[in-house]
């Protein structure tokens, strides 16, 4: 299964760490030339490569590490998703609760990628958490997930253990997505919580 990251501002480039550190490789990609990043993702590890968008969206899984507002200029990259699980890393803190009609702003992100399987996750931790290595004094860091699609769920939730991670599976996305949303001036319950799991 491939991986991409699309962004690499500071959640984007905290992601490539996590790859980095436990050598899985993933292409990165912004809507910019990759050439003006490659030197910065060559640095964070050899198997980080900086790519064209178009070239990302090839991957079977995709990081979505954008602003909140630029998810629909990057869902017109393809004229359909399928097959494509999109982990949907936005926040949509100061979007107004009206844009996304009363819905999770994961499902407004799964209108835009037509045909794929959206999961919301890795969202919850600010970029300098998430940067970090996941095992904590013993244990691991906490990623909390929902989807719609207990498949794709799961198989997200088997990378997050891969990069070091300990994911906890909220539900679909109208429930548990609701607790790691931003929307309007508000924070999801579960957002910002820094948890350490211990096996």
């Amino acid at each position: 299964m491939s991986h991409a990251i699309i962004g690499f501002g500071p959640v984007g480039r905290a992601l490539a760490r996590a790859f980095a550190r436990n050598g899985i490789e993933v292409s990165v990609a912004t809507t910019r030339d990759p050439a003006s990043f490659a030197a910065e993702a060559a640095t964070i590890g050899p198997t980080i490569r900086a790519v064209t968008l178009a070239e990302a969206v090839a991957a079977d899984v995709l990081f979505l590490a954008v602003r909140f507002e630029a998810h629909k200029d990057v869902a017109t990259a393809l004229p359909t998703w399928q097959g494509k699980i999109i982990v949907d890393v936005t926040n949509a803190y100061g979007v107004p609760p009206g844009e996304l009609g009363g819905r999770p702003s994961a499902k407004a992100v799964a209108q835009a990628f037509a045909g794929g399987t959206v999961v919301k996750g890795f969202n919850h931790l600010g970029a300098a958490v998430l940067a970090q290595d996941p095992a904590v004094q013993g244990g691991r860091r906490v990623v909390f997930l929902a989807g719609d699609d207990d498949g794709a769920t799961e198989q997200i939730a088997t990378l997050a253990e891969r990069l070091g991670f300990a994911p906890v599976k909220l539900g679909a996305l109208a429930e548990g997505g609701l607790l790691v949303q931003a929307r309007g001036n508000t924070w999801g319950q579960l957002i910002f919580q820094d948890l350490v799991k211990f096996d």
